[in-house]
């Protein structure tokens, strides 16, 4: 093959990848928490689910939300992904972003379901956005600080390739783990229906504020420019793999309550 045409080839199959491509909790993640959701819905609520969704998964729609980011006409919602605060405040005492974030996005999704004149596109719309808000609500670097962007901006080795602390929550720990999202899902920790309970005691802004104290550990925990290895993981993903049981969890009495 002559040296031109490889060129080009190698031109239009890296035009296909960004340079910073990974899954867009990531993908993996997201779908995790959708799946344990889903092993506690109630029927009346599955049935519904099904019929809004046409009976895709819970896990299927849970990455709508980061699909839609590049398309315009959604980017009113982007700001609903996350929220920037001090890590020595809680919800009500921060500043709160005034087009929106995390629990008035979750809050305006709540009200379009529980609204009898909403059509049923409206609300598919709405819960695929639900469904994937919530698993935001327990990534504790979506609950994060301001001056770097929830820890985009916070700049780290992962295995010696630069990335951001942002994203080794997101995504780089859970695929460096190996398992796929049913997996993942298949693996948590039993709980009893007492635990079930008092996981799914309290208020979306209860929840935002505990997350946030995770978010602090996680600040506490690394420096600027370190390389993070296995030793990170084996220190944290033990606390990713909760915060997505208990966002799976927490997710399915929201869905309960609603439908």
């Amino acid at each position: 093959m002559k040296p031109k045409i490889v060129l080009i080839i190698l031109l239009f199959f890296t035009t296909l990848q960004p340079a910073n491509a990974e899954p867009k909790w990531g993908a993996t993640g997201h779908r995790v928490v959708g799946e344990i959701a889903n092993q506690y819905l109630n029927y009346k609520t599955k049935k519904e689910i099904q019929r809004l969704l046409n009976r895709e998964s819970l896990a299927f729609v849970s990455t709508f939300a980061d699909e839609i980011k590049s398309d315009e006409r959604y980017k009113k919602f982007y700001n609903w992904h996350f929220i920037n605060m001090p890590l020595d405040a809680e919800y009500d005492s921060a500043k709160q972003h005034p087009e929106g974030d995390l629990v008035s996005g979750i809050a305006y999704c709540q009200s379009i379901i529980k609204n009898k004149n909403s059509s049923d596109e409206e609300k598919a719309f709405y819960l695929k956005l639900l469904i994937h808000l919530i698993g935001d609500l327990h990534q504790p670097m979506h609950i994060g600080l301001e001056e770097d962007r929830g820890g985009n901006d916070f700049k780290v080795q992962w295995y010696n390739n630069d990335t951001n602390l942002h994203s080794v929550w997101d995504s780089k720990m859970i695929e460096k783990y190996g398992m796929s999202y049913t997996e993942l899902a298949v693996n948590v920790n039993y709980v009893t229906k007492q635990q079930i309970k008092e996981i799914q005691k309290g208020s979306i802004i209860d929840w935002v504020n505990e997350t946030h104290k995770l978010t602090r550990k996680v600040y506490a925990n690394v420096k600027p420019d370190e390389n993070l290895r296995s030793r990170y993981s084996y220190d944290n993903f033990k606390t990713v793999r909760s915060q997505l049981q208990i966002a799976g969890i927490r997710l399915a009495k929201i869905l309960n309550d609603l439908f």
